[in-house]
C-alpha cells in the first residue's frame, strides 16, 4: 500500500501532522507493506527567496495584529510539543522552498527523503539558524546522508527537478487538495490536515481492508 503526503517545508502543521501520522503508521499491523512518498506543494509560490519574520506575515497574510500572530504561532508550538517535537516559539523566517521542494525530489532518487525532510523540518521549525541562509540546504544535505556537491549541482540548476515538483503540485490540484498536509492513501482515501493519529490509524485499516486483490494468474501447464 502506498501512501502519498503532500507537503510544504513553510507549514508547521505539515510538520506535525508528519508526527502524527507516523505515530499511527508504527503501530500498524501492515506497516512493513506501507510505501510512504513525499510529495510538493507550495503554499506561497510568489513567495520571495530573501528569508523574512514569520510573525509580521502570518499577520499580513491573515489579517491579524502582530499580538494575534504571535498567539498563534505559540498555540501552534503548543501542538508541536504535545507531540514531543521541539519548535521555537519565536524568531522563526519563512522564504521561498521551491528549491527544497527539488532538493527532496533528488534526494528521493537516493533513498534519503525522508532524512532530508526530517533535516529541513528541524532546520524551519526547531533550530535559531535560518533554513534558508546561504549554503545552509546543501549542509542539510549533507547530513541527510547526501552527496554535498551533487546536491550543490542541483541547487545551483534551476531547471533541476523543477519538473517533477510541478507535476506534484498539478497532480494535488487534479484530486483538489487546497491545502497541506494532504495524506492519500493508494490514490483511493483522503485525509486532509494534521489529524489526531487515531484518525490516521482508522485511515489506514479502511485502506488497507478496501484494497483490490489482484486475480491470481494460473501457471501455464509443462508440456
Amino acid at each position: 500500500m502506498r501512501v502519498e503526503i503532500w507537503t510544504d517545508i513553510n507549514c508547521p502543521w505539515c510538520y506535525i501532522g508528519k508526527a502524527r501520522f507516523e505515530q499511527a503508521l508504527a503501530v500498524f499491523p501492515h506497516r512493513e507493506e506501507v510505501e510512504v512518498v513525499h510529495r510538493s506543494f507550495e503554499l506561497d509560490p510568489q513567495a520571495p527567496h530573501e528569508a523574512r519574520p514569520v510573525v509580521p506575515l502570518l499577520a499580513a497574510k491573515y489579517g491579524m495584529s502582530l499580538e494575534q500572530a504571535e498567539a498563534a504561532e505559540a498555540r501552534i508550538a503548543e501542538n508541536a510539543h504535545a507531540e514531543g517535537l521541539p519548535y521555537l516559539r519565536e524568531g522563526r523566517d519563512a522564504a521561498n522552498s521551491f528549491d527544497m521542494h527539488r532538493l527532496l525530489h533528488f534526494a528521493e532518487e537516493h533513498g534519503r527523503q525522508g532524512q532530508l525532510l526530517d533535516a529541513l523540518y528541524r532546520a524551519n521549525f526547531a533550530e535559531e539558524r535560518s533554513a534558508f541562509e546561504e549554503g545552509r540546504l546543501v549542509e542539510l544535505a549533507v547530513e541527510a546522508g547526501l552527496d554535498g556537491e551533487a546536491a550543490a549541482a542541483v541547487l545551483a540548476d534551476p531547471e533541476a527537478y523543477a519538473e517533477a515538483v510541478r507535476e506534484d503540485e498539478t497532480t494535488a490540484s487534479a484530486m483538489g487538495a487546497t491545502g497541506v498536509p494532504f495524506f492519500v492513501l493508494d490514490r483511493r482515501l483522503g485525509v486532509s490536515g494534521a489529524q489526531p493519529a487515531e484518525t490516521f490509524t482508522r485511515a489506514l485499516e479502511q485502506a488497507w481492508e478496501s484494497r483490490v486483490a489482484l486475480p491470481l494468474t494460473p501457471l501455464a501447464p509443462k508440456e
